[in-house]
């Protein structure tokens, strides 16, 4: 099993640390595993997408597809109890997981949880909350919350799904927070129009699965490495952290096909351990001499 680089207790205090700590001027980013990454800004803490137990190993463990573990768990959601903000892009259960979001709201009251407007009914109906109490969006809207500016982006797993009212059941989000941008594209393939969609955003960071569209897994698609490093590229992203690898063994992807993939693109990127800190700060580095940050945001390990 791939043990995180830090995990449990001793992730959740760098994490209230660097909360204490923050300013407007950087942000720290954190991969937990699968597509859930932790960003503190500001003395704030948004989290994205977390699946943080044992849920679907559980599920699946007496069918033709078990989900079988390549990871140890980054954290133990009870102990995240600095977080202010929480989003799920779609229903599926490692980006919509009850075991992980249940136990983190009641250590964190007033936390928001934003989600696709068009998944309330199911994402309340899981999580046993109140109808009125997630905050939505739809894509190509905005939301406001505190001092974070969330844009909804269509997300295709494998295609663009609507309701009857024409509201995207699958979701990636822009954020905007002070002189940062960045764009978790919760699971998703490349369809027409994505890169005009994005670009006008000038993405500080963009989270992209690498693990790819493969039916014979019998589960729904993402990019893979190549495609993943092309559009990160296409789009002018300063840098591109991939996700929805290294969690479980039927549906994973290499990292470092990943890297290679950028260095043909001269894709500025970024490959974190699971429990892995980054600190940004809008300064760029023009020549480090691999390419790896060409015109990436400068990133402080810590």
């Amino acid at each position: 099993m791939i043990k995180p680089l830090r995990r449990g207790e001793d992730l959740a205090r760098e994490i209230k640390a660097a909360k204490a700590a923050g300013g407007p001027d950087a942000f720290d980013v954190w991969w937990l595993g699968q597509s859930g990454f932790l960003i503190q800004w500001n003395k704030t803490c948004l989290l994205f997408d977390p699946y943080l137990s044992d849920s679907l190993t559980k599920k699946y463990a007496q069918t033709n597809r078990p989900h079988v573990r390549m990871s140890e768990l980054a954290v133990q959601p009870h102990l995240l109890n600095m977080i202010d903000i929480v989003t799920s892009s779609h229903n599926h259960t490692d980006h919509l997981d009850a075991d992980t979001l249940q136990p983190l709201l009641q250590v964190n009251p007033g936390i928001q949880f934003v989600i696709p407007e068009a998944n309330r009914t199911f994402v309340c109906d899981r999580i046993g909350c109140a109808p009125d109490y997630p905050l939505t969006l739809k894509d190509g809207h905005e939301l406001r919350v505190g001092n974070w500016n969330f844009v909804g982006v269509p997300a295709a797993h494998n295609t663009i799904e609507r309701n009857e009212a024409g509201a995207c059941l699958f979701m990636g989000f822009v954020v905007k927070f002070g002189r940062f941008s960045v764009y978790h594209s919760g699971d998703t393939l490349w369809y027409t129009g994505m890169t005009d969609i994005l670009k006008p955003f000038q993405v500080d960071v963009a989270f992209l699965p690498i693990n790819g569209n493969v039916p014979e897994r019998g589960v729904a698609g993402n990019l893979n490495a190549a495609e993943a490093a092309e559009l990160g590229k296409q789009i002018g992203a300063r840098c591109v952290v991939p996700h929805h690898y290294d969690m479980f063994a039927f549906n994973s992807a290499d990292p470092a096909e990943f890297v290679r993939c950028c260095q043909v693109f001269q894709t500025p990127y970024r490959v974190l351990q699971i429990g892995e800190r980054h600190s940004l700060r809008p300064h760029y580095d023009t020549d480090n001499g691999n390419g790896e940050n060409t015109d990436a945001l400068r990133v402080s390990d810590k």
